[in-house]
């Protein structure tokens, strides 16, 4: 049982913090300021190679695992970029997972390249207004052609739909009312992003400005059969396989925004002097501060706990569910005590807690929220009646 990341993990942690320190919090308050996706950033990390740390390496790769993604990504966050540099590289790093897994060699090499060289940009559009989390209720239609198939619906809440060219569509085949069980008859496709097609309708929102979150409302779409990934209806099957790595790179980053939030506190604990002592001095000032320390490493613990998990080809969703559960509320609670403890200053854009306590709010609540969470603990830990 060993606690600690191996050093080439501690390598990695390193040189992404060091990297990211081109794109200091003054980059990012800009960015939120004014909702310009970051670019630069973007092509800096695929540049760098970043953007594959967990794709294979025969399309172009670095070949490690979701825990040394998982290492990554709260670096990232960890820097002072937070959720908008996180979601702003989330394509590359977790939804090519499906191609990788279950394209055929050919998809593989047309697809994946262009996406970790930075080339291409993607959105990952499967939920939609009406369904929520019961994904297997999905209406957008994907009827067969010759050769391919014409698709008809509805999507929200999908992040860079603005910038990308390319989209993961998760699409029902065939009718819910003509499978044997619900989880049949969706297919999953990697398509172009055809605006003659597809509206893309901004959705204003409270934090994470510039990373842009949708509504597509698509019309006639025509997917070529080439595009489609694995079998018809197995989208739902080979979406389920991302969906542990999702939570575990989520929470990796809600613990990575958490202690930038505790790194500012402590700092201007120690700076700010009042009653002729450092408020950091103060035991109502120390003590939240250690408990949110104290919070988030053992969340930590849980999630890389996950990734080895997952990495190992063990079953996780226990753990992965639990770990975005503890990292996302500790992480939520050392942005408000960071916030709470800088005083009104907390509330200037300048010290920049503000905005990390805007957007660890997206964690806490996505993709699935604190209380999904708890319902399936309860059912697959302690065994509890099934609740939804």
């Amino acid at each position: 049982m060993d606690f600690s990341l191996t050093e080439d993990q501690q390598s990695i942690r390193d040189a992404v913090l060091e990297y990211c320190t081109r794109f200091p919090d003054q980059y990012w308050l800009e960015r939120d300021d004014d909702g310009v996706f970051p670019h630069d950033f973007h092509k800096a990390m695929a540049e760098a190679g970043w953007l594959g740390v967990a794709m294979p390496e025969d399309v172009g790769g670095e070949g490690l695992g979701i825990t040394e993604a998982a290492v990554m990504m709260q670096a990232v966050a960890e820097s002072g970029g937070g959720m908008a540099a996180a979601s702003s590289i989330h394509g590359p790093v977790f939804s090519m997972q499906p191609v990788a897994l279950f394209g055929t060699a050919e998809q593989r090499r047309r697809m994946i390249p262009p996406v970790l060289g930075g080339d291409s940009m993607i959105c990952f559009a499967v939920t939609e207004p009406n369904t929520g989390l019961d994904t297997t209720k999905l209406r957008t239609r994907a009827e067969r052609r010759d050769g391919g198939y014409l698709v008809n619906g509805e999507k929200i809440w999908i992040s860079v739909a603005q910038e990308a060219d390319k989209m993961m569509l998760l699409a029902r085949t065939t009718p819910l009312e003509e499978v044997k069980r619900k989880t049949e008859g969706l297919s999953l496709f990697f398509t172009d992003l055809d605006r003659s097609r597809i509206e893309i309708r901004k959705i204003r929102k409270m934090g994470r400005h510039a990373v842009d979150s949708n509504l597509l409302f698509i019309s006639d779409l025509w997917i070529p059969e080439e595009d489609r990934i694995g079998d018809e209806g197995e989208g739902f099957k080979i979406i389920l396989h991302g969906l542990n790595p999702e939570r575990i790179l989520l929470a990796a980053e809600a613990v990575g925004l958490g202690r930038a939030a505790l790194r500012h506190a402590a700092r201007y604990a120690r700076e700010r002097v009042v009653f002729d002592r450092p408020i950091g001095m103060n035991q109502g000032i120390q003590h939240p501060l250690a408990k949110c320390w104290a919070q988030l490493e053992a969340a930590n613990l849980m999630v890389m706990k996950a990734a080895t998990m997952f990495d190992q080809g063990l079953e996780c969703g226990v753990e992965a569910n639990a770990g975005k559960y503890l990292a996302a509320e500790a992480g939520f609670e050392a942005c408000h005590t960071a916030m709470l403890t800088l005083g009104g200053m907390g509330y200037a854009q300048e010290y920049h807690v503000e905005r990390y306590l805007r957007e660890i709010l997206i964690p806490r609540t996505a993709p699935v929220s604190p209380h999904m969470i708890l319902n399936f603990l309860a059912e697959k830990v302690l065994g509890l009646p099934k609740s939804y």
